[in-house]
């Protein structure tokens, strides 16, 4: 190639540039769109439908639980194991709300942090638990294979487990 063909050669720099900016206008349209829908699955699990959360797990997810002396202890392995989990939550008549949520990672292996708060009322109204929680994923084409669970105050769940079986909530049968 001569000098005058490289010289009136254009530049690949607005290419790679138009290219990073599409990147990262995908990656953030994609987190919003993510946040929204783990928003309107939240939204369902408050009013007292699971269905569209477990919807988003994978057949052999593992949800891992802190450990402790109440219902929702340990590791719950499998999307019927979940299921029970679930059940239990919406059962304790919790309510949680999705504060903020990170995703990182290609599609068939995201990771994902999300803040969530939960709190519960016994049926006069009286709060009888709020939590500040952290939850880590890993997802692999849109469905979560592995969450864990971390907890502000592990104790206010033992707390809560005990408030409930006073008030007659038992835990979902296995």
């Amino acid at each position: 190639m001569s000098r005058v063909e490289r010289e009136n050669r254009p530049s690949p720099l607005p290419i790679i540039a138009a290219g990073a900016l599409g990147a990262v206008a995908t990656r953030s349209l994609l987190r919003r769109v993510l946040l929204l829908k783990l928003r309107h699955d939240v939204r369902s699990l408050n009013a007292g439908d699971y269905r569209p959360l477990l919807a988003g797990y994978a057949e052999e997810a593992v949800l891992v639980f802190n450990e402790g002396t109440h219902r929702w202890a340990g590791e719950h392995r499998g999307k019927a194991a979940i299921e029970r989990f679930l059940r239990d939550f919406v059962a304790a008549g919790i309510k949680g709300e999705v504060i903020d949520a990170f995703f990182f990672g290609p599609p068939w292996r995201m990771s994902l942090i999300v803040r969530f708060d939960d709190e519960a009322h016994s049926h006069d109204g009286e709060e009888i638990y709020r939590n500040r929680t952290l939850l880590l994923g890993v997802a692999r084409w849109g469905k979560i294979v592995l969450q864990q669970d971390f907890y502000e105050d592990t104790e206010r769940i033992a707390a809560l487990d005990a408030r409930l079986s006073e008030l007659g909530i038992a835990p979902v049968a296995a």
